[in-house]
């Protein structure tokens, strides 16, 4: 068993977690699932803000992407890279069949020792602060570098991932039609390194009603709320049913939405819970996987195949990755795509001047070719404009 939502940094003590410690120390020296290089269809993302979370940026661009093509932003687990969980979840394959773009946020060592998003820091999952102001940058890069729709961007995660999704909706709500969260925890439920222990244990935590002020206080939004996917498995120890509660219960306050929902069903054998807003738009699901422990479900086999098992990627039968697409309207029926990739250069964005004090790590950009440095000065004052209308550079 592993704490995938471990929040390990290497500048807090850890104290009572020893234990976790030494069912880590096996798995540290390389992140799990992260299958061979041939496996990486993605490449790097560079110069896209001052990036003060010190993250690293992959991007997928299926072939012939079409104009105005929507964005879904995915977020590993602990342990995790980007490649590995785009290998295991398929979300790369879905996007080169259906047509969107995909952005990793990768999360680095030197930040976080388990290379889990630090989703329990209050520096880095508060607003144009931290981790949460770098995928807020690398977004906005991504839209204006490749003429995404901006009506159509959505994020989701495994874990601590999926902690940091809630982040990220809740930071910026203005920014997302939707959002989904597997085996996650909800926006503020932790500040520190115990607390985040105890939430993911199912100890504790604020009230349903402080859970739904933290949520409205994390922004000044006062729009329509994006839709949102809760995914939990029942024999999950690691991140307890508890916290898919919580999420629920915070996102119910802001959608308006009474505790009893709109309908119940199966899907794929498994129970689906729905909450309709007051136009009888679907808002709000749950997913309950009866038997699963921690992790993405998964569906590998048969015509709607997608993904690979791996650690924490679980073959149960049912695709969370096709599902949760459904759900944001963003699929639709098509023949299978080519899933060759468009390559992304690093020289398409240079590099900006920092404004915050970005943490000490080294991320390798793609080489610029010689010859591109004219084409990307012009796209880089594009992308520094952009980023300064939305507030997001000074």
């Amino acid at each position: 068993m592993h704490d995938c939502a471990i929040p390990a940094r290497k500048d807090v003590d850890l104290r009572d977690i020893s234990d976790t410690i030494a069912r880590l120390s096996a798995m540290r020296g390389r992140p799990l699932g992260s299958g061979q290089s041939k496996d990486d269809h993605l490449s790097e993302m560079t110069g896209f803000g001052s990036n003060p979370g010190a993250l690293r940026a992959r991007l997928y661009l299926p072939e012939n992407l079409p104009k105005q093509a929507a964005l879904v932003v995915v977020l590993h687990g602990c342990t995790q890279d980007a490649a590995g969980y785009d290998h295991g979840s398929g979300w790369s394959e879905l996007a080169a069949e259906q047509g969107f773009a995909v952005l990793f946020p990768e999360q680095q060592r030197a930040s976080n020792a388990n290379l889990c998003f630090n989703w329990f820091v209050p520096g880095d999952i508060s607003r144009d602060s931290g981790e949460a102001l770098s995928i807020r940058q690398m977004i906005e890069a991504a839209v204006v570098t490749h003429g995404l729709d901006r009506k159509r961007i959505f994020i989701t995660g495994l874990s601590a991932g999926g902690a940091m999704a809630a982040a990220m909706l809740a930071t910026y709500p203005e920014v997302f039609a939707g959002g989904a969260v597997i085996a996650g925890l909800a926006y503020g439920s932790a500040s520190t390194i115990p607390e985040a222990f105890d939430r993911m244990r199912g100890h504790g935590g604020p009230s349903k009603a402080e859970l739904q002020r933290l949520l409205r206080a994390a922004s000044s939004h006062n729009g329509p709320w994006p839709r949102i996917s809760i995914w939990q498995g029942t024999a999950d120890t690691t991140v307890v049913s508890a916290n898919a509660d919580a999420v629920l219960a915070q996102w119910q306050g802001v959608h308006g939405l009474g505790e009893k929902p709109t309908r119940t069903e199966k899907v794929d054998g498994q129970t689906r819970k729905v909450w309709s807003d007051g136009k009888g738009r679907d808002v709000v699901e749950t997913y309950t996987i009866a038997g699963m422990g921690h992790g993405t479900p998964l569906k590998t086999r048969g015509d709607d195949g997608l993904g690979k098992a791996a650690p924490f990627m679980l073959d149960v039968g049912i695709s969370s990755t096709r599902h949760i697409a459904r759900f944001w309207e963003l699929t639709k029926p098509q023949a299978r795509r080519s899933a060759k990739t468009e390559a992304v250069s690093g020289a398409a964005l240079q590099p900006f001047a920092p404004k915050e004090k970005p943490r000490a790590v080294r991320v390798d950009p793609t080489p610029e070719p010689a010859n591109a440095r004219g084409a990307a000065g012009g796209i880089t004052k594009v992308i520094e404009d952009a980023l300064r209308a939305a507030g997001l550079m000074r």
